[in-house]
């Protein structure tokens, strides 16, 4: 039986961050969506998205085929529903689909909800969590990752505290093999779990107050101020004040400056004493931009700050205001408030914003890559090229003010 991922609706609600990528791999707690379906499912799993995705994120067919809905949040209870499924049956909460089991079966994006209409359904009567929002990555974090400190800690011992380390809660903080506090830090983990992955470092002086998580290799500069719900994926760097943000992996914030309530995509790069409003002054509810829709929404949230998509880039001392979007691949610098949403592939700041040369940007994310020796398939230059394309549209009309 081949366990597929599916993408709904729910990727256009997921943009910037779903340009480059499934739902499945969206990161929400320690883990991402894929990465705690294949906890529970004990496989490995493949994807259906969009089409220009699937060279990067193939599907892998068999003749029995179990779809789970890769916006769902996994859990036991929905795990042993989902595979007690028959062929030719489906689990619903409601109108959501939330897996189905098909046979041989020709599966695209387009196609799901024609292939599973007919099928006999089972109603699920527990609770269902999902990513309906893309501010649910952050508003759902703490959550996520209580649920998934439990999944990873189960059964095993943490790797030693050094007596040197000031902990609140130790009961509350796991490290991993290779994982590494410096003197000088400071953790509270009383009201939140603290998650060291594998070979992750605190630097000096840092001071962290749960829940947080540090994906495998990720750092924590010297001095930095970390407060819950945040997690810093794999690779990451950062430093600074941060509050309530997930980082996905390999992106950097390595200096001072304020970033909360946010979500950084992977190999993007904050400069120094960058800062990002969460708040209005006057305390409204915050609206952002739906490039899906193409209008602003409202996001019901008093703190909503930075959503930044992967591969872009902001120089030294960038504001952004509350409630800002950021597209793919853009690069933003200058003085003053860049405006809440910019386009992918986009250069400049506040005195106006041009195309980024394709070219141009494709060889930045490559130096960026080699600096953690990874490298751009050509797969990934195309899904990059359909997304500098498809966004030219937004481009024209930004300009255009």
């Amino acid at each position: 039986m081949q366990v597929i991922l599916f993408d709904d609706e729910t990727r256009f609600r997921l943009l910037p961050f779903t340009h480059t990528r499934p739902v499945a791999d969206i990161r929400c707690g320690i883990l991402t969506m894929r990465e705690r379906w294949e906890y529970w499912l004990r496989t490995k799993t493949s994807t259906i998205t969009d089409s220009y995705l699937q060279p990067v994120f193939p599907i892998e067919k068999e003749n029995d085929h179990l779809l789970v809905n890769a916006s769902v949040f996994a859990n036991e209870d929905l795990t042993n529903q989902i595979t007690n499924l028959k062929e030719g049956e489906k689990l619903l909460s409601g109108e959501l689909l939330i897996a189905a089991r098909l046979g041989n079966a020709e599966l695209h994006f387009h196609n799901i909800s024609a292939q599973t209409a007919s099928l006999s359904a089972k109603n699920y009567a527990g609770e269902v969590k999902k990513l309906q929002h893309i501010w649910d990555i952050f508003s759902l974090n703490e959550k996520a990752i209580a649920e998934d400190f439990q999944l990873l800690t189960k059964g095993k011992k943490s790797e030693p505290i050094p007596e040197y380390v000031t902990v609140i809660g130790k009961e509350n903080v796991f490290l991993e093999p290779g994982a590494v506090i410096n003197a000088g830090t400071i953790i509270n983990a009383s009201s939140g779990y603290v998650y060291l992955g594998k070979d992750a470092e605190i630097m000096e002086g840092a001071i962290l107050r749960g829940s947080a998580a540090l994906g495998e290799h990720a750092v924590i500069k010297m001095g930095a101020k970390i407060y819950g719900a945040t997690t810093i994926g794999p690779g990451c760097k950062v430093g600074g004040e941060i509050s309530n943000v997930v980082f996905f992996a390999n992106s950097n914030k390595g200096h001072d400056g304020y970033l909360g309530n946010a979500v950084i995509g992977e190999w993007c790069n904050l400069g120094a004493d960058t800062n990002c409003s969460n708040l209005k002054n006057n305390y409204d509810f915050i609206k952002i931009w739906d490039e899906h829709r193409n209008k602003s929404i409202q996001t019901g949230l008093q703190f909503c700050g930075l959503l930044m998509g992967d591969h872009s880039k902001c120089g030294i001392n960038t504001m952004f205001n509350t409630g800002t979007v950021v597209g793919v691949s853009a690069n933003i610098f200058g003085g003053g408030f860049p405006e809440k949403f910019i386009p992918s592939f986009t250069w400049g700041g506040s005195d106006g914003m041009v195309t980024y040369d394709f070219d141009r940007a494709i060889d930045t994310a490559k130096r960026m890559m080699a600096r953690r020796n990874k490298e751009l398939s050509q797969a990934e230059v195309m899904m990059l090229r359909h997304v500098f394309d498809t966004t030219e549209g937004q481009r024209n009309l930004f300009a255009q003010g």
